[in-house]
């Protein structure tokens, strides 16, 4: 089993690895996940999200998460083929959770380097925690 912290890593290239490394048959676990973030303008980011929840109607769907953690999964369910059984059976292999639960406190957590944030880009970004209090998340 893999213990992945998401803290400053970029959402795109976590879910990217982390599927990957699913289909390979790995057991993955993601903690810190409301601190992983995503780059660009704020008004992009929060404009994307919020089309992304308002699709659909309330009764019909499509739902999208609100979440943290849940946006992170949905996020690495996107990049798995979900409605095939290898990629159905890589998504159950991948648990998300908002920091670091207990059963994994004084265990090694591993991280994805090319992922990171760098600390020189000048770029503007937001961690996941931001959006999702956006999006209507009440802690």
């Amino acid at each position: 089993m893999k213990i992945v912290d998401a803290t400053g890593l970029k959402l795109g290239r976590l879910a990217s690895k982390v599927a990957k490394e699913a289909l390979g048959g790995e057991q993955i676990s993601v903690v810190n996940a409301e601190k992983a973030v995503i780059t660009g303008r704020k008004k992009d980011i929060f404009s994307t999200y919020r089309e992304k929840r308002d699709v659909g109607s309330r009764y019909k769907g499509p739902f999208f998460p609100r979440v943290p953690h849940l946006i992170v999964r949905r996020t690495i369910r996107g990049m798995l083929p979900y409605k095939k059984e290898q990629g159905e059976k890589a998504f159950k292999r991948v648990r998300v959770y908002i920091g670091v639960p207990k059963e994994f406190q004084g265990q090694s957590l591993s991280t994805y380097d090319d992922a990171k944030l760098g600390i020189t880009e000048r770029r503007s970004y937001m961690t996941i925690e931001e959006i999702a209090k956006d999006l209507g998340w009440k802690e």
